[in-house]
């Protein structure tokens, strides 16, 4: 049987308020646990690590599901191998520096004065939400921003930047499905290249969305997990 329990570990803002709609997406059936971190001080990916330890569950089986800034965490995680990790699933996620060539540029901008600004609609809808973004899912955005530090926010970029999770992926050994927004303009297109090249059985699925798919593409994002889970093979009595 297949697991019917979800973890998330959400993105950049890591409130997992922007999680709602692909919760209400999923069967009735399934339930979902949302981990949150901080919004009030930073914490190093290697500090975020007790967070996730502490929400997913010791003995059902379960499905770890990342957003972005939080696929390094889901990969040390699963490198551990804990016995009931049914499998992962990556979200416009990365294993090393997201940007590449212009990490300098992103580097010098991504200061906290920078998020303590309000970003006009075209530049959140360019590189975050796509176009013709629904009013409600703009402003879940913008709430759930405004409710973390800018020191925080601006910590966190840094320390994507300059993450290395590629000996994790290469120790994980549960299924793998990697969710990539074609229309993403924030990661390089060389994210989902590591994750096929380090682990070559990985699912690779695009999703005709930009990098917030889970938040533009709920029930699209949604179907498509729920098909890779349930071909996951049970586990042995």
């Amino acid at each position: 049987m297949a697991p019917e329990h979800l973890v998330l570990l959400p993105g950049l803002d890591g409130t997992g308020e922007l999680f709602v709609d692909f919760i209400a997406a999923l069967p009735e059936s399934w339930t979902a646990t949302t981990v949150t971190y901080p919004t009030d001080r930073f914490l190093a990916y290697a500090d975020l690590r007790p967070f996730v330890g502490a929400a997913v569950p010791q003995l059902e089986r379960f499905v770890l599901v990342a957003e972005s800034f939080s696929a390094p965490l889901a990969l040390w995680y699963a490198a551990t191998n804990p016995p009931n990790l049914a499998a992962v699933v990556i979200c416009a996620g990365f294993v090393r520096n997201p940007v590449h060539g212009w990490s300098g540029a992103v580097k010098a901008l991504a200061k906290p004065w920078l998020f303590r600004l309000k970003p006009p609609r075209t530049i959140v809808e360019y590189f975050l939400l796509g176009q013709h973004t629904p009013c409600d899912l703009l402003q879940r955005l913008r709430r759930a921003l405004q409710r973390v530090s800018p020191d925080v926010l601006s910590a966190r970029v840094q320390e994507a930047l300059d993450c290395d999770a590629r000996d994790d992926l290469r120790r994980t050994t549960v299924p793998l499905l990697y969710l990539e927004a074609t229309y993403d303009r924030l990661l390089s297109s060389s994210c989902k290249k590591d994750f096929s090249q380090l682990k070559p059985d990985t699912v690779l699925w695009s999703v005709p969305a930009p990098h917030l798919l889970l938040q533009r593409e709920p029930q699209k994002a949604a179907t498509i997990m729920m098909a890779f889970i349930s071909s996951l093979r049970p586990t042995p009595d």
